[in-house]
């Protein structure tokens, strides 16, 4: 068998063991580059809510590609996006909350690829630190883009 087709039959076999996509709502979706076939790209906005920690939620926005591929679900969507953390009301650090943790993620192509946001407590400062970042590595590190959210100090 060929490695190209062992990859791809790997792949097909491992993609219901993937961890289930944590709830997220879309926001926005802004069009971006008109196509003429198949949609056009797109920059999505989606807010995840941290599902451990009450009043924290983090808004997404991340470039979708249109056109055929994108159409069919199979274009690679580009490593571009932004992240804002915002305390929606009162923020506590809950007691056992590990230091860090994957709190969401989004697919960004058919196979390999996703947005995932991790969450890290910086218990002296007080704060929590949400990052985003690219799983596929590019030219030796992923894109990432970082946001903090103040606690209250009990």
């Amino acid at each position: 068998m060929k490695p190209t087709l062992l990859v791809l039959l790997s792949a097909l076999v491992a993609l219901p063991l993937a961890p289930p996509a944590r709830a997220q709502t879309r926001i926005d979706e802004i069009s971006t580059t008109f196509r003429l076939l198949g949609p056009n790209d797109k920059i999505i906005v989606e807010r995840y809510d941290d599902p451990k920690v009450p009043n924290v939620s983090c808004y997404l926005s991340r470039a979708e590609t249109g056109g055929v591929k994108g159409g069919l679900g199979l274009a690679e969507d580009p490593s571009r996006f932004s992240i804002a953390c915002r305390a929606v009301g009162p923020v506590t650090i809950p007691e056992g909350l590990g230091k860090t943790e994957i709190i969401g993620f989004a697919s960004a192509s058919l196979f390999f690829k996703t947005f995932q946001i991790h969450r890290a407590v910086d218990k002296e400062k007080a704060v929590l630190v949400y990052t985003v970042i690219s799983t596929k590595i590019i030219e030796g590190s992923p894109f990432n883009s970082i946001s903090v959210v103040p606690t209250r100090t009990n």
